[in-house]
């Protein structure tokens, strides 16, 4: 080691001998995690002192909302992803954690430290429920030591216990989120449960923060099947996206015609009332017998005579002839059907033919 960095060393010690509390910041909870494992002792940090997390994952991880993976059996969907390796999930019930507010005295750091100890040589004994018993005590001693949490977690990744690894993961990166371990280790559970996109969030992050060859591998495993998923939303949001613009032109046509329809029966309606308003002098001033006071259009169309009547082509020709010129009517006074739909029409508005 060259002598700047001997003598940079020996400035931070001096630093943490005047204010212990400085190996509770949380960016050097890796060298506080390092120094208890080497059983060392670390006063606990005064009461309501708090130090702003300054985390090195901000830059290398984004919020996000786990989507869920299309559904593999719908007729739009046409994934299909090897699950080979996943399983079921655990349903035991939540496992012991500790207390945050738990006052801790050296005593119990040290206890919690030996338990740690014991643990890690269970493990490799392949005693893996020893293990955990033993974290779980260590946890309850000293709750606010992320590496326990994720070092449980790993066990019960073993255990092929992925939802109890969730629960620690997430509770170890809640008071350290710059600590690799727990990212790889819950990438590890969500790739037990198939959730490939998590999986693979989550091991991105741990390579990112501490590079990991094993990490990595897995990383490499979930990768392709994250990306194929992520793909299949897209189209599969894209078919929806058309499906609501092809809703909404249907509606909008749908719509038009009924526009239409509806100015097509009004047109008709005025035409039918228009033959009325062609009648000699145009009802009623000018008809023939000076109507006064005329009934409505609903009135006369109610008379089946006057209906029939008014259907017959010749009578209409006669009507529209005197329409034009009142005096032509003479020419009708041999006609009987007109004569007596004119008859029949002065009858109602009050008048005489």
């Amino acid at each position: 080691m060259e002598a700047q960095q001997l003598q940079e060393l020996r400035q931070f010690v001096q630093l943490c001998k005047s204010d212990p509390a400085i190996l509770h910041r949380p960016e050097l909870q890796f060298f506080t995690e390092w120094l208890l494992s080497l059983g060392a002792s670390i006063q606990p940090p005064p009461p309501n002192q708090s130090f702003k997390q300054s985390s090195q994952t901000e830059e290398i991880k984004e919020e996000r909302v786990p989507s869920p993976t299309p559904e593999l059996q719908s007729e739009e969907s046409d994934l299909e992803i090897d699950n080979e390796g996943v399983i079921a999930p655990d349903d035991e019930p939540p496992q012991e954690m500790g207390n945050d507010d738990l006052e801790v005295t050296e005593e119990m750091m040290d206890t919690a430290n030996e338990k740690k100890v014991e643990a890690i040589n269970a493990l490799e004994d392949g005693d893996f429920q020893k293990a955990i018993d033993l974290l779980t005590e260590a946890i309850k001693m000293n709750p606010r030591i992320a590496i326990l949490y994720a070092k449980r977690a790993s066990v019960y990744v073993k255990l092929q216990k992925p939802n109890a690894a969730i629960r620690d993961c997430d509770k170890a990166i809640a008071i350290n989120p710059d600590s690799a371990q727990p990212y790889k280790w819950r990438g590890k559970a969500h790739r037990l449960l198939g959730h490939w996109e998590e999986a693979a969030h989550d091991l991105a992050i741990a390579c990112k923060l501490d590079y990991d060859e094993d990490a990595s591998a897995m990383l490499k495993e979930v990768q392709p099947r994250a990306l194929k998923i992520a793909e299949h939303r897209r189209k599969y949001e894209r078919k929806q996206e058309e499906k609501v613009a092809n809703e909404r032109k249907e509606h909008v046509r749908k719509a038009k015609e009924e526009h239409e329809r509806a100015q097509q029966e009004e047109e008709a309606r005025r035409q039918e009332g228009a033959q009325f308003t062609g009648f000699p002098g145009g009802i009623p001033g000018g008809f023939p017998g000076g109507f006064a006071g005329m009934p409505g259009v609903g009135d006369i169309l109610s008379d089946p005579e006057v209906l029939a009547a008014m259907q017959d082509p010749e009578v209409m020709a006669a009507f529209q002839d005197v329409a034009q010129n009142p005096a032509n009517i003479s020419k009708y006074n041999t006609n009987p059907k007109v004569m007596n739909l004119i008859s029949k029409l002065s009858s109602k508005f009050g008048g005489s033919a």
